[in-house]
């Protein structure tokens, strides 16, 4: 690879990096091309980018980034391959899944959100992280409650004022 075909990668990588709020870096080494296959799958219905990396290019852009990657670079030495996910937590659960079946792929890294976990001990921690979806639905779940309580304090207290009341206070 020519210094000039390496400058386009480091700065490629680096364009990745600033676009992307969820990084993980994992180890799918030692897997079979059948297993290769279904990870790249698995990743592409999950809406996750998969692709290995040089680790001295991947170290170049994370110097080059915005970003401050903190302990990260540290973990870049073997195979490495980089996740790119916009759900937090996508690439950690179908980390998880896809070793019910194997040993692989292994995290070495992640950064969410600015957070940054290194170690495949953090996988659960990852794993339990909520999208901003899942956050946002809960949200609206607890507001919902109280109007839910409301209602049914309607319809049971008859309509009238003294039996709404004590519907109401019977449920606190």
């Amino acid at each position: 690879m020519t210094r000039e075909e390496k400058a386009i990668v480091i700065e490629d990588l680096t364009a990745q990096l600033a676009d992307n709020a969820n990084i993980y870096l994992a180890d799918i080494s030692g897997l079979d091309a059948v297993a290769t296959s279904n990870l790249r799958r698995a990743c592409f219905k999950a809406n996750i980018k998969l692709a290995v990396v040089k680790n001295t290019l991947l170290a170049k852009a994370m110097e080059a980034s915005d970003k401050e990657f903190g302990e990260l670079p540290e973990v870049l030495k073997g195979n490495t391959s980089l996740m790119l996910s916009e759900t937090g937590n996508a690439p950690a659960k179908l980390i998880k899944n896809f070793r019910k079946k194997s040993d692989r792929p292994l995290l070495k890294g992640a950064f969410i959100a600015e957070a940054i976990y290194v170690g495949d001990e953090n996988l659960d921690a990852l794993v339990n992280i909520k999208s901003k979806e899942e956050v946002i639905g809960d949200i609206i779940g607890l507001l919902q409650s109280p109007a839910k309580n409301v209602i049914s304090g309607l319809k049971s207290g008859g309509g009238k004022l003294a039996g709404i009341l004590k519907t109401l206070s019977e449920k606190e």
